[in-house]
């Protein structure tokens, strides 16, 4: 288990930092994470736990008190904490979507109010995109910023956000018409609105209401939830950079962050998936011996292997390329096509490994069989990595005839 996805080319800082998520998981996840799924519990001692370790702050600046390490560095550590539990790599992968945002794109008071309380885990982000009918379909977006004095007014409503209730500052995208004429392409007239709200369900400030907690299948213990603005003011100082109109790059760009974050998280399943069926496959014995001596359960295992290996090669070189300042969005497509798709696959290979007793709660892989259909959709769909990575190939190999 140790040999497979390794890293060449780490800091002694970086293998330190690794060492120590490793450690964390090891300790204090895995042992409680299959009953706190079951219960839909939020890990607040977990968090607590991460916040002691300043992975909260991980990629952000040190001048702003994190500790301005790489997304190679945080994708490994995303990596560990899912192979623990999924949702504790989902409860910090939106937070630090906002932060990267904040980094690259925010106004130097932006930067100033938000990163040092970001970096300490006092401040935990949450992002917005998607709506009820649009699902990938970004351009189709309908909430709506109308400028109003110094403030804007923020209506409409919003699906699928990720730390929608514990969360204290929301990203979200909406259209926003001001200064973009009739014509204008949709994605050239939409904004960031950077929405500070109190943690929890309701009404968490006036005109913006989080009804609760979507229930779901699996990627439990995290709070998964709508948000709904209707009359929400929001100071003009709150756009996302200061400038009306570059909300859809701004999103594009931290979701390339996510991207790797996802294909990070299909790895850390993938492999914990391996993990169990390797080892319940020396312990079951049919016909007088232990299955992993069948040759039908070799092939199995050698398959998982392969796959795990690879869904993490992509992810690592994915990370490397955007740490290099360089375009991504191939690199992230694939490694997280490729991930998720692989993690369901190991996944469903172990689930097959365990037999009748992989169907049972009492077994660490059902929790994973669940969790698993998460990646291939979260972040853009397989079809939607197909389109990216399709259209950037042509761009990269456009015939010249």
């Amino acid at each position: 288990m140790a040999r497979l996805a390794q890293t060449a080319g780490l800091t002694d800082v970086q293998q330190e930092i690794l060492s120590t998520v490793r450690d964390f998981v090891d300790k204090e996840i895995i042992p409680v994470a299959t009953e706190l799924e079951h219960r839909d519990e939020y890990p607040q001692q977990i968090v607590d736990g991460l916040k002691e370790l300043g992975l909260f702050g991980l990629m952000i600046p040190e001048e702003y008190g994190g500790l301005g390490e790489s997304l190679l560095t945080y994708a490994l550590c995303v990596e560990e904490i899912a192979r623990g539990w999924m949702s504790v790599s989902g409860i910090i992968n939106t937070h630090f979507i906002v932060a990267y945002m904040l980094k690259q794109h925010g106004t130097p008071e932006q930067k100033d109010h938000f990163l040092p309380r970001m970096a300490a885990g006092e401040i935990r982000g949450a992002f917005s995109m998607s709506e009820p009918g649009l699902g990938s379909d970004v351009s189709a977006i309908t909430s709506k910023a109308v400028r109003d004095g110094d403030e804007y007014v923020l209506s409409g409503q919003k699906m699928w956000l990720t730390n929608g209730g514990t969360s204290s500052l929301v990203a979200v995208l909406v259209r926003s018409d001001e200064g973009h004429p009739e014509g204008t392409a949709p994605h050239k007239s939409m904004t960031t609105f950077l929405v500070e709200k109190e943690p929890g369900f309701g009404e968490v400030r006036p005109g913006l209401t989080i009804p609760g907690k979507i229930e779901k299948m699996g990627y439990k213990g995290v709070d998964t939830t709508e948000l709904i603005m209707d009359g929400l003011r929001v100071p003009a100082d709150r756009v996302l950079g200061g400038v009306t109109g570059r909300g859809f790059y701004q999103m594009m760009d931290g979701v390339e962050v996510g991207r790797v974050n996802v294909a990070a998280r299909g790895c850390g399943v993938a492999q914990r998936a391996f993990e169990l069926g390797v080892r319940y496959a020396q312990q079951r014995q049919t016909f007088g011996k232990p299955i992993a001596q069948h040759q039908a359960i070799q092939f199995k295992l050698a398959e998982m292997a392969t796959k795990v290996e690879a869904a993490h090669a992509m992810m690592v070189n994915a990370a490397r390329k955007k740490d290099s300042g360089e375009r991504n969005d191939l690199e992230a497509g694939m490694a997280k096509y490729l991930a998720s798709e692989y993690c369901k696959e190991v996944v469903e290979d172990a689930f097959r490994i365990h037999g009748g007793y992989g169907f049972s709660k009492e077994y660490e892989i059902e929790r994973l069989y669940r969790e698993a259909p998460m990646l291939l959709i979260g972040e853009g769909t397989a079809e939607i990595q197909k389109m990216i990575i399709g259209r950037r190939l042509l761009e990269e190999y456009r015939f010249q005839g």
